[in-house]
């Protein structure tokens, strides 16, 4: 019977972890959950900080960028302070107004006759 199972299931073989190896893991589901983010071209200036930071909070340097990614994503919007006009308009208000002398309306053309 063991004859047989090896064939199978060759040792080190991704089947064969799966069959005897995760059953007995109950790390499966964090396994499956997690993620890896690599950050290129850090300047050294941003590595020391977060090295220092890190350090003062007891921390990895790890966890310390875990930490400041999962308190920026959950951190609440920024209240919005009105549309854009309204900010367009509040940062101009104070120089005063134009009033513009509307034109008159007038009945519409008739369309050409481009067939002629």
């Amino acid at each position: 019977m063991a004859f047989m199972a090896e064939r199978l299931y060759p040792v080190g073989s991704v089947d064969w972890i799966q069959r005897y190896i995760f059953p007995f893991s109950n790390h499966n589901a964090s396994i499956d959950s997690m993620a890896t983010l690599t950050i290129r071209q850090l300047d050294e200036r941003t590595k020391t900080r977060l090295r220092v930071r890190a350090a003062r909070h007891g921390r990895s340097m790890e966890e310390e960028a875990r930490e400041i990614l999962r308190l920026a994503v959950n951190a609440p919007p920024p209240e919005a302070k009105g549309n854009l006009g309204e900010m367009i308009r509040s940062v101009f208000a104070p120089l005063g107004g134009v009033e513009l002398e509307l034109p008159p309306r007038e009945p519409i053309r008739e369309a050409p006759n481009f067939g002629e």
